[in-house]
């Protein structure tokens, strides 16, 4: 049976967290927003997924920025400044006693209505801020297995439509892409742009390895992934050649290797793509998941969180 990307076990500690409700820590089965919330009802917000590893979150700064740079995309005020975001962060964490193996799903809506109603010239008060910190750690047999994939006719739309670079509540067509796949069979689905490209998965980013070169697209059509950035980075400093362009499914099924990337599971390897093993024919390597480009990444990202790891901006 096909899974996902947040396969996970689940952590007993999780039904004892708490968590943070426009700055008061409320228990898990007590927390909750009203049903005149911008976000409940129209999906009016955005939203951050952080990982915190030994004490502090990886690349803070970079998610904090993406975050305050979505709510200028839609005119909307947080309403505390990235310090004082950040401080509310670690107050919930702190309080949580958590230092390592934590995702975090920080989200900012619009705030209450008046009435459900989109125009957000009826939003009374301030925007609601919710923070919800869980032990969760990638499935260590789904991260050595890899992924199955499969190409859903769901696209990523133009940007005068919806902009994908927008990482808002509105979420419906990755959701009606994850739906597609799930019923395919498959753990993730690979989504094409526009104009018939392959642009990203449903709630990742997808690379592939051809000839010792990494490929991925060329973001127009996805939100600007943060880890996706790194792997980018990290792929030149290994000397690995590496490309953002348009490439079509073609190029996909001769691959060499195969990857998604996310904040919550860092590398995943990919081994079959719409019924296809992802694998170099030619290659005398016997390798299970992960390539040898694939593993050389994933071992060098995760030493980079560790790294990054911070609890200010």
């Amino acid at each position: 049976m096909a899974d996902n990307i947040h396969d996970v076990q689940i952590d007993p500690r999780n039904l004892n967290i708490l968590i943070s409700v426009n700055g008061t820590l409320t228990p898990r089965a007590e927390a909750m927003v009203s049903v005149f919330d911008s976000g409940f009802i129209l999906g009016d917000g955005v939203w951050e997924g952080l990982r915190m590893v030994k004490g502090g979150v990886p690349f803070l700064r970079e998610h904090i920025e993406r975050l305050y740079e979505g709510a200028k995309a839609i005119f909307m005020d947080i309403g505390l400044t990235p310090d004082e975001l950040v401080k509310r962060l670690f107050d919930c964490l702190d309080a949580n006693r958590m230092e390592d193996g934590v995702h975090i799903r920080l989200m900012v809506t619009r705030g209450v209505k008046a009435t459900p109603y989109q125009d957000p010239r009826v939003t009374i008060g301030k925007p609601t801020i919710v923070i919800i910190p869980e032990y969760k750690t990638p499935n260590p047999e789904k991260s050595a297995k890899g992924l199955s994939l499969h190409t859903v006719n769901v696209r990523r739309g133009y940007p005068d439509v919806q902009d994908q670079k927008l990482n808002s509540h509105s979420k419906l067509n990755c959701i009606t892409a994850c739906i597609q796949a799930a019923n395919a069979g498959a753990d993730e689905a690979l989504m094409l742009d526009p104009h018939g490209f392959v642009a990203t998965c449903n709630s990742t980013h997808f690379f592939i390895v051809r000839r010792g070169e990494l490929w991925t697209s060329t973001g127009q059509y996805c939100i600007p992934g943060i880890t996706r950035g790194n792997m980018i980075r990290l792929a030149k400093d290994l000397g690995i050649p590496v490309f953002e362009k348009p490439f079509s499914l073609y190029d996909v099924y001769g691959a060499d290797e195969a990857f998604v990337t996310g904040t919550f599971a860092g590398l995943i390897p990919v081994r079959v793509i719409d019924g296809r093993p992802v694998r170099n024919p030619l290659s005398t390597e016997d390798w299970s998941g992960a390539g040898p480009v694939s593993r050389r990444l994933s071992e060098a990202y995760k030493a980079l969180c560790v790294k990054d790891a911070r609890r200010s901006l």
